[in-house]
């Protein structure tokens, strides 16, 4: 026997008892999101490194530190993406979207970045996003935000709102200016980490978790004191909006992006499902990101959420993982049932009847068993008798109850039986 190859670290398996939980999230995304006018878009796994390194930020810790990049033969170099963004809005600069007005957009799929694998963020990780181009007003801002808050609240997940402002290039960079001389007098009290994205990102140093930071932070420069008119303006018909739309939020002073390219609104929902307040979904305005990538100026706010760390609060919760399974499971009892199972199984459907069979035959307990397996709702034995009488036993495999049934009317007994 040769050795076995297991999975790369942090790249993990879904096999099908998980896979429902998934189809379920999943599913409602696309539905509350349609309701809300945004249309699916599908982009590469592999883009130009470049992208992100434009995009994102060098200074970032998923540029410098985690994105897996390579070179491909007579390519330039290329990365697996490591968040979704950046590559929603090179399609929409690529393909011109921006002559047919405001777009709404979501995505779902896998990332990359290369961390240390930990419970709920792995190497290969799922994301779930939505991206909004053309709109600068912020009723925008207040509406996505209901809609995360809808989408989250049908899966039964309770949240909390945190939104701040860190505004935008005409009030920002006094600030930093400041905040960053501030942190510099303190960097003994502060971690190595805080230490240095104090030269590279000062804003990330507030959103620090390390508990012997958050004293220190806590009286650090606050930028909602800093904001120009304009950003004053925005946060507070954004707030407006969420009130008008009975949105509850806690306005968080130390809320920041993660990224670069974030202006103006940002947003967190946390819950406390997983034992402490951690973020589900993140997101914010970024208004020169599309001109930065090469497009026309065009406003822009997005989200992204994290499908491992939700699946993960849905099973804390208890909530059952939906199965799919068959509505009825054909058991043969010799060869004519065996034929006559095939046959049955094709037209049920082709009806729309979910049906299934133990394509072996053999016994009829191990066929039996079989159906308890897949959980079957319904069992129906087939030999040459019922074949020939046109009529068999339907079996409630919950109740155990036999009911005489015609094959001929199957698939609406079936159907009937169901409701």
């Amino acid at each position: 026997m040769s050795a076995k190859i297991n999975a790369v670290k942090g790249m993990n398996d879904l096999l099908p008892g998980a896979v429902g939980r998934w189809q379920e999230l999943e599913a409602l995304a696309r539905e509350v999101f349609a309701l809300y006018g945004y249309r699916e878009v599908r982009t590469p796994v592999v883009e130009p490194a470049a992208l992100y390194s434009r995009g994102v930020g060098e200074q970032t810790d998923i540029v410098s530190k985690e994105m897996y990049v390579f070179e491909d033969k007579g390519e330039d170099r290329l990365a697996l993406r490591p968040e979704g963004t950046a590559g929603t809005i090179r399609a929409f600069i690529e393909h011109g979207a921006f002559v047919d007005g405001p777009q709404k957009w979501f995505y779902m799929g896998p990332m990359f970045r290369r961390e240390r694998p930990q419970k709920g963020r792995y190497r290969q990780f799922h994301q779930i996003g939505v991206e909004a181009f053309g709109i600068a007003e912020p009723a925008l801002d207040a509406e996505q935000i209901a809609m995360v808050e809808d989408w989250l609240s049908r899966l039964g997940v309770k949240t909390t709102l945190k939104l701040n402002s860190v505004g935008d290039p005409a009030c920002r960079p006094a600030y930093l200016a400041d905040l960053t001389a501030w942190l510099t007098e303190r960097a003994g009290q502060l971690c190595a980490d805080c230490r240095e994205r104090t030269a590279k990102n000062p804003l990330r140093v507030l959103d620090c978790k390390v508990p012997t930071c958050q004293p220190v932070l806590q009286s650090a420069p606050r930028l909602l004191d800093r904001l120009c008119d304009p950003c004053r303006v925005h946060f507070d018909a954004v707030r407006a909006g969420l009130d008008a739309l009975g949105v509850a939020y806690l306005v968080e002073p130390r809320l920041v992006r993660g990224l670069d390219y974030y202006v103006r609104t940002a947003y967190e929902f946390t819950s406390d499902a997983l034992g402490a307040q951690s973020a589900v979904a993140g997101g914010g305005r970024y208004d020169g990101l599309v001109e930065t990538l090469g497009g026309p100026p065009t406003p822009g706010i997005g989200f992204a959420l994290g499908a491992e760390r939700l699946a993960l609060i849905l099973e804390a919760l208890g909530r059952p993982i939906p199965v799919r399974r068959p509505l009825v499971f054909l058991v043969a009892a010799d060869e004519a049932g065996a034929a006559a199972v095939l046959k049955l199984s094709s037209d049920l459907r082709k009806a729309g009847v979910a049906c299934d069979l133990d394509a072996r035959g053999g016994k009829l307990a191990r066929q039996f068993k079989q159906a308890e397996r897949v959980a079957a709702r319904f069992a129906l034995v087939l030999g040459s008798a019922e074949v020939a009488a046109g009529e068999g036993k339907l079996k409630d495999m919950t109740t155990r109850q036999e009911t005489p049934v015609k094959l001929a009317g199957l698939a609406a007994h079936l159907r009937e039986a169901a409701t």
